[in-house]
C-alpha cells in the first residue's frame, strides 16, 4: 500500500477514545502520541534517506580573497567551493593531518613538504609501510592555476585530485569512509566542520573540498624575475640571468619558453599541456610508464607527461616525472642533447646549440625564479 493511501485510511481519534470510540485512559492516549512522534520520526528518515539528502558540500560564510602576487593571474574561481576563512583553516589542518592514512604515520604534507617549497625530495614518494611509489610527487606551488592535475591528468580539479593518494594503496592506502570515522569523533573537527558547512558531518566530499581551498593559497610569485619582467627594476637580475632568459625565450636556443609560458602580464612557466621529452625511454624505445596514455589510450599521449611550472624551480629537484634528473644542469644538458629518441617525442624536441655559458647563463636564470611562500601555509600554529 502507497504512503499517501495509509494516511488516507487513518481516521483521527477523538481524545480519551480508542478506535472503536470506545473511552481510554490518558495515560495509554499520551503513550500513543509519542509513538505518533516517533513513527513520524522514521517515516521523514526514511523519506530522506529515499530522496539521497546528504551533507552539504558548499560553504558557508562570505567568501574571501586569495590574493596573487607579483606575476600571477588572479585566482581562477571555484563557483561550487568559493574560500572561506573556515575552510581554509580547515583545509591546512587536514592537509597535515596524519590520520588521514591507514597507519596514522602519513599526511599530505609527507609528500609535499613545506619547508622544500612543497615538494618531495626523493625520486619516488614512499606511502605506508614504506611502499615505494611510481612517480616523484611534484611541488604544489601555484597548483591553484593548474586544470588537469597528476602528472597524467586524471584529475579534473583540485578537489578531484584530493581523494586519490588518501585511497591509493601506495600512498596512505584508507578507504574514504575509514577517514572520514576517524575525524568525526574529534570535537575539534566537528566545530571545525560545523563553522566551514553548517552542520558538523565530516565526509570525504568535505574534506577534498577545505583541502583544496588551502592549496589555492600556497602561492609563489614576486620572484627576481617578476620584479624585473613586470616591475621594470632591470637591477632585479644579473647579468648571466638576463643572458639566460634571452636563451629561455630563443626559439633559435633553449625555445624553453614553448611549453614554460611567459605571458605579458603574468608568467605560471607551464602550458597545463602534456609532452612526450624523452624522458623515461628504455633502450627498445619502449617507456617504462605510459603516462597520459593510460588516460586516454592514444598513441599520440604515449610517454606524455604535464608541463611541470618551473616557478621556485631550483628547490624542487629532483626532476621529471621519475625523479630521474637530480639538477638544474642535468634537465638542461637533457633537453640540449633532444631528450631519448622515440617515435612520440614531441615536435618541440629538437637539438638545439648551447655553448657551456649558455646553459649556465640558463641555470643561473632559473634561480631567479624562486619566490617566497605565504606564511599561513605550514603546520597549523606555526606561521
Amino acid at each position: 500500500m502507497g504512503g499517501v493511501e495509509i494516511f488516507k485510511n487513518l481516521r483521527p481519534a477523538r481524545f480519551g477514545e480508542d478506535d472503536s470510540g470506545a473511552a481510554r485512559s490518558p495515560d495509554i492516549w499520551l503513550q500513543a502520541q509519542r509513538c505518533g512522534r516517533l513513527c513520524a520520526v522514521l517515516v521523514l528518515s526514511a523519506l530522506a534517506a529515499f530522496c539521497g539528502c546528504k551533507a552539504s558540500t558548499k560553504p558557508i560564510g562570505e567568501p574571501v580573497a586569495i590574493h596573487a602576487p607579483l606575476g600571477l593571474p588572479p585566482i581562477p574561481a571555484s563557483a561550487d567551493n568559493p574560500p572561506t576563512a573556515s575552510t581554509i583553516a580547515l583545509g591546512r589542518r587536514l592537509f597535515y593531518e596524519t590520520r588521514l592514512s591507514k597507519d596514522n604515520s602519513l599526511s599530505c604534507a609527507s609528500c609535499h613538504r613545506p619547508e622544500l617549497s612543497f615538494r618531495d625530495p626523493r625520486e619516488f614518494s614512499l606511502g605506508v609501510g614504506g611502499t615505494k611509489g611510481m612517480r616523484h610527487a611534484p611541488t604544489l606551488v601555484n597548483v591553484a592555476y593548474v586544470p588537469n592535475l597528476f602528472w597524467d591528468g586524471r584529475a579534473k580539479s583540485l578537489e578531484d585530485q584530493v581523494g586519490f593518494p588518501i585511497a591509493d594503496p601506495l600512498e596512505m592506502n584508507q578507504s574514504h569512509k575509514a577517514s572520514a570515522t576517524k575525524l568525526q569523533g574529534d570535537p575539534v573537527y566537528t566545530a571545525m566542520f560545523q563553522s566551514a558547512f553548517g552542520s558538523d558531518a565530516i565526509t570525504m566530499a568535505r574534506v577534498e573540498r577545505a583541502i583544496a581551498s588551502f592549496e589555492r593559497t600556497i602561492l609563489s610569485g614576486d620572484s627576481a624575475f617578476d620584479q624585473y619582467q613586470y616591475q621594470g627594476r632591470k637591477d632585479a637580475l644579473t647579468a648571466e640571468q638576463i643572458r639566460g632568459l634571452a636563451v629561455f625565450t630563443d626559439s633559435r636556443k633553449g625555445n624553453c619558453a614553448s611549453c614554460h609560458t611567459i605571458g605579458s602580464q603574468y608568467a605560471l612557466f607551464t602550458d597545463s599541456q602534456f609532452h612526450n621529452t624523452g624522458e623515461g625511454v628504455e633502450g627498445n624505445e619502449q617507456f617504462r610508464d605510459q603516462g597520459r596514455y593510460e588516460m586516454t589510450r592514444g598513441n599520440v599521449d604515449r610517454g606524455a607527461f604535464k608541463t611541470p611550472t618551473l616557478r621556485n624551480v631550483a628547490a624542487t629537484g629532483p626532476y621529471m616525472h621519475d625523479g630521474k634528473l637530480k639538477t638544474l644542469k642535468e634537465v638542461v644538458d637533457f633537453y640540449a642533447g633532444k631528450g631519448n629518441s622515440n617515435p612520440y617525442l614531441d615536435k618541440r624536441i629538437s637539438s638545439i646549440e648551447l655553448t657551456g655559458q649558455d646553459r649556465s647563463d640558463l641555470v643561473e636564470f632559473m634561480k631567479s625564479l624562486t619566490g617566497k611562500l605565504p606564511p599561513e601555509v605550514g603546520p597549523p600554529g606555526k606561521d
